[in-house]
């Protein structure tokens, strides 16, 4: 086992510093990226700045290697954008940043988490549902955007 494996890995709020490190990470772990649209830095800054957001990051050894982003309605909280290094994915990174982004926004008074996933991401599925989450084979999911980038 590398020692990077190995190493310690940190919850930690995200910080608008970490942005171009966050981006590196979605790309890596192969996440669409808009910036044009909803990943721009100056959007994900002004949701830190609302109060309706939890934007956590895994970090070990100085480096972001996880990141979960949730956000709330005041009703219903959503998680986006859970990401791991592929290099150090099956190692517990995903369930820790679920856990905390769930508790965090259970302390704001959100009873219900939810998040969406692609049909084809079998990987999210399946993580999703170990931690207990149920899929609404049932409920279809609608957009109306402004532009294809958001």
């Amino acid at each position: 086992m590398s020692s990077e494996s190995s190493a310690a890995v940190f919850i930690r709020e995200f910080r608008i510093e970490d942005y171009d490190a966050l981006i590196a990470l979605w790309n890596d772990a192969g996440l669409q990226y808009r910036p044009r649209g909803r990943d721009r830095r100056e959007k994900i800054e002004r949701e830190l700045e609302s109060g309706k957001a939890v934007f956590l990051v895994a970090e070990t050894e100085g480096r972001l290697v996880g990141s979960v982003l949730g956000t709330h309605d005041g009703r219903r909280g959503w998680i986006n954008r859970l990401a791991v290094a592929p290099k150090l994915r099956h190692k517990g990174i995903a369930r820790m940043l679920v856990a905390e982004v769930e508790k965090r926004l259970l302390n704001l008074g959100i009873e219900i988490v939810a998040c969406l996933v692609e049909d084809w991401n079998i990987g999210s599925i399946r993580t999703f549902e170990r931690l207990g989450y149920i899929a609404h084979p049932d409920i279809l999911y609608l957009t109306k955007r402004k532009h294809p980038d958001v």
